[in-house]
């Protein structure tokens, strides 16, 4: 773990924060770990062990944690799987085979199989929603319905970089402002429920590698064959994702998809957790 990391004392210090979240976990679970051809795999598993099974797939600098609150609403009617992803800030292996290959759909038939699942509901955050279309699209057999949330991989990667590099001379205001650009503006308070989840997010950005890939998109041909039930949520205002391009390929390859075009919305859509409850238990919403 500590190889993703700036330092060994950032990783130590990261590792507890997690343990500690992970300690406050607002509904019963259990910590699995996985023997996979890329390295030992974590999950947080909640939910009746017998429930539809449910995998949740996070996005890049994150981990397991940052499905805490939807993994509790979601784990009344499903088995949630919350995967931390190879390579990145939580408990797996950092192995990091190329996003052009089909490393991590081999990766994620080793997760499945250790979960003793065949065929699942998943719901993929940003690189998580590459993450799920990528196997959805060579794995349609094991994914029963697909919701995506900033999902990269269908609509161009925006060169953020460019715009963040001036704040990036401007120390603490500038980091402020690019927070600000991907995630909106921070709250006043944070209720106490939420600060140490967000305490954890804050230190992983400071501390953790993050890759420094493009991610690939998926072709017409790959959506195309997307022909199971899809949700995608999608921010107006994204700084990363090309959200346009999103919801207009979608409509176009893959026209039975359901993408809510949210035109204020960024990076980070919080309280989406109810639209995807709807989705997942096949009581679909049409607002915005």
């Amino acid at each position: 773990m500590s190889a993703l990391f700036k330092t060994e004392a950032g990783a130590a210090d990261v590792t507890a924060r997690y343990r500690q979240v992970l300690d406050g976990w607002l509904v019963p679970s259990q910590h699995l770990r996985l023997p996979t051809r890329q390295g030992e795999t974590f999950v947080v598993a909640c939910g009746a062990a017998d429930a539809p099974p449910l995998v949740l797939l996070h996005g890049a600098q994150s981990n397991a944690a940052s499905w805490m609150f939807d993994a509790a609403a979601w784990s009344s009617a499903f088995r949630v799987y919350a995967v931390d992803m190879i390579g990145d800030a939580g408990f797996s292996a950092p192995s990091r085979p190329p996003l052009d290959s089909d490393g991590h759909a081999l990766w994620l038939d080793d997760v499945f199989a250790g979960l003793g699942v065949g065929r699942a509901a998943v719901v993929g955050l940003s690189l998580g929603g590459w993450l799920a279309l990528d196997y959805a699209s060579r794995r349609p057999h094991c994914v029963e319905r697909l919701a995506l949330i900033c999902p990269a991989g269908v609509g161009r990667q925006k060169n953020f970089l460019l715009k963040a590099a001036p704040l990036m001379l401007v120390g603490p205001w500038g980091a402020r402002k690019m927070r600000e650009m991907v995630f909106g503006p921070a709250p006043k308070q944070l209720p106490d429920v939420v600060r140490p989840l967000m305490d954890l997010m804050g230190l992983i950005g400071r501390e953790f590698r993050p890759r420094r890939v493009k991610i690939p998109v998926l072709s017409d041909a790959a959506l195309a064959r997307l022909t199971l039930p899809i949700l995608a949520v999608v921010g107006g205002k994204d700084v990363l994702i090309d959200s346009l391009e999103t919801r207009d390929r979608l409509a176009r390859f893959a026209p039975h998809a359901n993408v809510v075009f949210l035109p204020e919305g960024r990076h980070f859509l919080p309280g989406q957790t109810a639209r995807v409850t709807a989705f997942l238990t096949g009581v679909e919403r049409t607002d915005g």
